[in-house]
């Protein structure tokens, strides 16, 4: 089923594209017609694509990866911030940081000093500044905050980037593509669909088009993150399943070799036979380790090694 109707997406405006004299020849598959000089996205092809690119999101949230969301024009800032926040996802709708990606160890430091001048604040260090001093780290914080507070939990290199209008975001879809890190976004008649992997045709102007696609790619997202829930749950009854089956085998082993042999039946005796026979040998053994010696090392009787 679809995640999203016909009628949805003209309603927010998903259809309009750019003057037709600005137009990317790339675009031409999902371009329905032309109408005053603009052209119209075919909606039946965005529904298509909205679903390939959510049913990817949605795998790689189930994987327990990250997955982070650019969005510096004004009129996406502000939905893609309110949205990606419900799932705890990596953002960037500020200045584009160059080299996030292709230096991201560089970024990393960055925002360990944010923890660095958090740690200050309550170990007592601003204590012993001077006012002026204390008030230039402040300001450092903020700066540091507004550029990179929302990726402060990115520890590694996010699996995925999903981008609001490429051609504005060139550096960011150019640095994914340089490590090989799969590109989903918003492509309007205006830019190139083979400079991502998950193109979504839809129009990247508009705050209602942008808000419906980015809350379907939050839904999927939300959805692979149900069921990793739901797989740590199964896994973890599993275990406790298996725990307590061998508690019970253990158990019901114990009971056997503490019970006398003629009230047992002649498999359970034999059982017991095998089972005693075992801690023997495993006792033997541990033996022979302690001495210094392996199990199966002994030299035979009256031989000696020669001088």
């Amino acid at each position: 089923m679809a995640r999203t109707t016909y009628n949805e997406l003209l309603e927010a405006g998903v259809h309009f594209g750019h003057l037709r004299r600005k137009w990317n020849p790339n675009m031409a598959p999902y371009i329905f017609m032309e109408r005053n000089g603009i052209h119209i996205i075919d909606l039946n092809k965005t529904i298509a694509k909205v679903d390939e690119a959510a049913n990817a999101l949605k795998q790689i949230a189930r994987s327990g990866k990250k997955i982070l969301f650019v969005a510096t024009k004004k009129q996406a800032q502000d939905t893609v911030k309110n949205l990606v926040q419900e799932v705890n996802m990596p953002f960037v709708t500020e200045r584009w940081p160059g080299g996030m990606l292709t230096n991201f160890a560089t970024i990393r430091k960055a925002v360990k000093k944010m923890g660095a001048i958090d740690k200050m604040a309550t170990d007592g260090t601003f204590d012993n500044m001077a006012k002026r001093e204390r008030l230039q780290v402040m300001r450092e914080r903020a700066k540091l905050e507004k550029q990179f507070g929302s990726i402060a939990d990115l520890n590694r290199l996010p699996a995925a980037i999903f981008v609001v209008d490429i051609c504005k975001e060139h550096i960011a879809v150019k640095e994914a593509k340089k490590l090989n890190i799969p590109t989903f976004a918003i492509v309007d008649t205006n830019a190139n669909p083979l400079d991502v992997d998950f193109p979504i045709p839809a129009n990247d102007d508009a705050s209602k088009s942008i808000h419906i696609i980015v809350k379907l790619m939050v839904e999927a997202i939300q959805e692979g993150l149900a069921e990793r829930k739901l797989d740590k749950d199964k896994a973890a009854e599993e275990e406790e399943e298996r725990e307590q089956e061998q508690a019970r085998e253990e158990k019901r082993l114990k009971a056997l070799e503490e019970a006398d042999d003629e009230d047992l039946s002649e498999d359970e005796l034999e059982e017991k036979k095998a089972r005693l026979a075992k801690k023997a040998k495993m006792k033997d053994d541990e033996g022979k380790d302690e001495r210094g010696g392996k199990p199966g090392s002994r030299r035979p009787a009256g031989k000696r090694p020669r001088k």
